[in-house]
């Protein structure tokens, strides 16, 4: 599906994940369905490994598999790192879904830096080409008076790209999507929410 026209209630998909301590082999990530970044329309769930290689395939299940799936028109991610260095693989997720993928970043991502602690776990290579493969980092101001965020996209041209972010950042420079998807994630596996995504 090619994203051209971004309507105001536009379906939205953000994701992200829980918490999890040094005990935990798996935890938990948490889909909220919204109307641009106005109302809930639905939540979704899945589990990864801490550390492991299954969050794109875990992703596009969950996806795939939701009630909400023939509306929904784009998917967010909070980054491309899922349970530690779980990583994500934006242009495999656009795939197997069909919808365009955009990773938002809160600061600007030292690729390098994440490459090399890459280097500590088993499937070294395989993680870093994924990380390469999310592509080139693009900034967007959401919010007049706040700082930019940042995003890298698949299946959408960082222009199009630009306008999802800035209809789904309502209350904050994030998406609301992916901020609610977060206190929920986190409020479940903590007992209460953390601040913010």
């Amino acid at each position: 599906m090619k994203l051209r026209e971004v309507k105001p209630e536009i379906r939205v998909l953000g994701i992200d994940d829980g918490h999890y301590g040094p005990e935990d082999d798996r935890t938990l990530v948490v889909g909220v369905v919204m109307r641009g970044g106005q109302w809930i329309d639905g939540v979704m769930s899945t589990e990864v490994t801490v550390d492991g290689l299954d969050v794109t395939d875990r992703i596009a299940e969950m996806v795939n598999r939701s009630k909400h799936r023939p509306q929904l028109r784009v998917i967010l991610t909070d980054g491309i790192t899922f349970a530690g260095f779980n990583v994500l693989d934006i242009k495999k997720l656009h795939e197997e879904t069909g919808l365009p993928v955009i990773s938002v970043i809160k600061r600007r991502p030292d690729v390098a830096s994440v490459v090399s602690a890459l280097s500590n776990l088993d499937r070294t290579e395989e993680r870093r080409k994924i990380v390469l493969r999310a592509g080139p980092v693009h900034s967007v101001k959401t919010r007049r008076d706040e700082p930019p965020v940042y995003f890298q996209c698949a299946g959408v041209e960082p222009d199009v790209a630009k306008v999802v972010l800035k209809r789904t950042a309502t209350r904050h420079r994030l998406p609301e999507p992916i901020r609610v998807a977060h206190f929920i994630a986190t409020g479940v596996t903590k007992g209460e929410s953390s601040s913010d995504a």
